[in-house]
């Protein structure tokens, strides 16, 4: 069996080294050693940070669907088995590499780490982290990288949301979906119809800013808009859902509407009839914040940058639904995968 540390893929002998031959005592990870199957968590032997690295002591890490696809083998990215999931974290900064300039020990950063974050600290290049402002919470600088930049990303940057539109949103209680509904409120002053899988979700929805919430399993998604927003429709839908879900938001968008794709949690992809999109002028796009690392880093850095500084300002606050020790790894991943997590849910190491 190997380890993952830093994308690297380490032999078995690795993990049994003694503590010092790598910088530090060994420390705990969750390992995925085989694709669909329970992670494992294991003691790791720490790796020498880079010149450019910079070893981060791991308080709180995020779960994302797309960390349970990795672990499928079902997600863009397949590293090599065995890896550490987890691809946002906060923490302190522990060591920096001779040419590290942009932060210092302990320094309270947020890292985007695509892989590596599940575990109680993980190396990282210094331009993956960013300080975490003085207000805000390490658990709160946790919920931001994943849910608020694609939130800001898909409203601001795909779909040019306006103040006064209506947006309409799918799994509206889950992380990404109230983070929709909080940047899409509080920041660009637009009208929230929330979409969730049950009352009590719709409660939230609503506690979080959502003007409206419909329950799509009591009925008609666009019948349900239409009483709301008459035939008109709304300006924009984020959905987060795919299948019926997808199409059911797609109709329910107004002349010149557009919808981002974000995922497809209901595990169904549809195919978008094309004739809607002549008919009202319709635009169709997807958001995957993470390429912008690769082909649009700028994007990607002043999005997290300003998600930061919003809930610095209180403009944003995230929810944080649930919080697993690392050791609950699985538990946390079968919570997300049953679709009863309500805003964010993180893996704490300590």
């Amino acid at each position: 069996m190997a380890a993952v540390l830093r994308g690297r893929c380490l032999p078995r002998a690795w993990l049994c080294r003694k503590a010092g031959q790598g910088g530090g005592r060994d420390y705990r990870a969750a390992l995925c050693t085989e694709l669909k199957q329970p992670l494992t968590i294991e003691e790791v032997a720490p790796s020498p940070v880079g010149p450019r690295e910079v070893r981060v002591d791991v308080h709180f890490c995020g779960v994302n669907f797309a960390d349970i696809l990795v672990c499928r083998g079902q997600y863009q990215e397949r590293p090599h088995l065995p890896f550490t999931p987890g691809m946002e974290f906060s923490g302190t900064v522990l060591e920096t590499g001779t040419d590290v300039s942009t932060v210092k020990e302990g320094d309270r950063v947020v890292g985007v780490s695509f892989f590596n974050g599940m575990a109680e600290e993980c190396i990282i290049d210094q331009k993956m982290l960013w300080q975490i402002p003085e207000k805000v919470s390490l658990q709160e600088a946790a919920a931001l990288p994943i849910s608020y930049t694609t939130a800001i990303l898909a409203l601001e940057h795909r779909a040019r949301t306006q103040p006064g539109e209506t947006v309409l949103v799918t799994a509206a209680a889950g992380a990404t979906g109230l983070a929709v509904i909080d940047v899409a409120t509080n920041i660009l002053q637009a009208k929230v119809i929330a979409v969730a899988g049950s009352d009590e979700k719709c409660k939230l929805a609503m506690e979080r800013g959502a003007q409206f919430c419909v329950n799509y399993n009591q009925g008609s998604l666009k019948e349900a808009v239409r009483k709301l927003v008459g035939s008109g429709g709304v300006n924009v839908a984020i959905d987060m859902v795919g299948g019926d879900v997808f199409l059911e938001a797609l109709r329910s968008l107004a002349w010149e509407g557009r919808i981002v794709v974000v995922g497809f949690t209901g595990g169904n992809i549809a195919s978008v009839p094309a004739n809607l999109l002549l008919l009202k002028n319709i635009s169709a796009m997807g958001i995957a914040s993470g390429q912008y690392r690769d082909k649009n880093f700028p994007v990607l850095s002043k999005t997290l940058s300003s998600a930061l500084q919003y809930c610095q300002q209180g403009c944003v606050q995230p929810h944080v639904g649930t919080v697993f020790k690392l050791e609950e790894v699985n538990d946390a991943f079968l919570h997300v995968m049953q679709h009863k997590s309500m805003g964010k849910v993180l893996l704490s190491p300590k």
